[in-house]
């Protein structure tokens, strides 16, 4: 499977160890980045793609790059079948329409009313406290309640499924401990969407009664309903959590920043992409290499595991300047946060509408905050916070 020795760098690098997720920076990608286009990770027997020209170029090849191995492990990546995520043209193609019609930007703009008036009330309940946990009553209760609703979920199924979210993404990693240890609730969710969950169990109106209402017609299989609605489930809110708790660290911790923004709101799209690259919510995704491939003078063999590494793409000084600066007047557009390509993040959309209901509704009511005590959540894909003290509030 692999390249000779001689011809490769080689780390030793475990991109899902404890000392690997408790970092927000760069301490972890640069030193691969600076080592080559692409390192062989010998803990994960993978290729790591680090640069940004590279990883971009990689992610728009799904001829090359197949994304039958996103996960890096086989359990999951088996577990993923039937979903757009791991499905290559033309089986992509059929999968991705379905999610892509009702999260298109023609779709959300009926919803931007409501995600807008939501996220105005809990700023504005929130910020009027002497100090919240950013995390539990901000970052994870708006973009939980907007998806859930989106979704059509009902009932106390809706009490279980961030947990359920968190335990697959965790399943994407290797098979360590904190992979094993999410499988039972991962398998909760597994058999709530594959063997219990029917049309009948979703709003009317919702995203998932319409992908119901597809299987029905035949136009995809009705086991590829409810893959689909595993993945939006999985998947649809994570991100979403992560980057409000990193827009609320990364304002409270550079207030020059804040200043900045609140004199020209202009720029809130443009801080919204500074923070999606700064910290790239979810940065690393597996591919498999369906030819030998030579990248940067390294020859990946046909067969291999890729990690598409998008976190230290958004921090490659070969293509941003001063990269580890927070600079909202960046407008960082070109990012690769949401991935690149076919396999682009098919809720992007929902994503910077929710998060930019919560940045205006910021600049609406907030003056001047800080933040306190901040503690890590480990995930062994996405890079969550546990909890974020947001305190010394003065309102406008």
């Amino acid at each position: 499977m692999s390249a000779p020795t001689s011809t490769r760098v080689e780390s030793d690098v475990n991109l899902f160890s404890d000392q690997t997720l408790n970092v927000h920076d760069d301490s972890v990608f640069g030193p691969l980045r600076e080592s080559g286009a692409v390192v062989y990770l010998t803990e994960h027997d993978a290729y790591a793609i680090t640069r940004y020209d590279e990883v971009k170029e990689a992610a728009g090849n799904p001829e090359v790059f197949s994304s039958a191995q996103v996960a890096f492990n086989p359990k999951m990546n088996e577990m993923l079948k039937g979903t757009s995520l791991v499905a290559d043209p033309p089986n992509h193609g059929p999968l991705r329409a379905v999610l892509s019609e009702h999260l298109s930007p023609r779709s959300l703009r009926k919803l931007k009313v409501t995600i807008d008036e939501k996220g105005d009330a809990l700023v504005k309940e929130l910020f009027s406290r002497e100090s919240f946990d950013g995390m539990k009553d901000l970052a994870v209760a708006f973009p939980v309640s907007i998806v859930l609703d989106l979704i059509g979920v009902q009932g106390d199924i809706r009490d279980k499924i961030l947990g359920w979210g968190d335990a697959a993404f965790n399943l994407l990693g290797s098979e360590n401990e904190r992979m094993k240890a999410a499988f039972p609730a991962a398998g909760e969710m597994f058999h709530w969407t594959h063997e219990v969950m029917s049309g009948e169990h979703l709003a009317e109106g919702s995203i998932g009664k319409a992908v119901w209402a597809a299987a029905e017609r035949g136009e995809i299989a009705h086991e590829s309903f409810n893959a689909l609605v595993h993945q939006i489930l999985a998947a649809g809110m994570d991100t979403t959590v992560t980057t409000l708790g990193n827009v609320l660290v990364l304002f409270g911790q550079h207030p020059d920043q804040w200043e900045k923004l609140k004199a020209d709101p202009s720029l809130a799209s443009s801080a919204l992409t500074e923070v999606l690259r700064l910290r790239t919510p979810a940065p690393v995704f597996g591919r498999l290499a369906r030819e030998d491939i030579e990248i940067g003078g390294t020859v990946i063999p046909a067969g291999s595991q890729v990690a598409l590494c998008y976190g230290s793409a958004n921090m490659d000084p070969r293509h941003y300047e001063n990269p580890e600066t927070f600079d909202i007047t960046r407008n960082a557009a070109d990012h690769v946060s949401f991935g690149y390509g076919i396999h682009g993040c098919a809720g992007q959309g929902l994503a910077r509408l929710e998060i930019n209901a919560i940045i205006n509704a910021m600049l609406k009511y907030v003056d001047v905050y800080s933040i306190g005590e901040v503690k890590n959540r480990l995930n062994n894909f996405t890079r969550p916070y546990e909890s974020v003290e947001v305190k010394d509030i003065t309102l406008v």
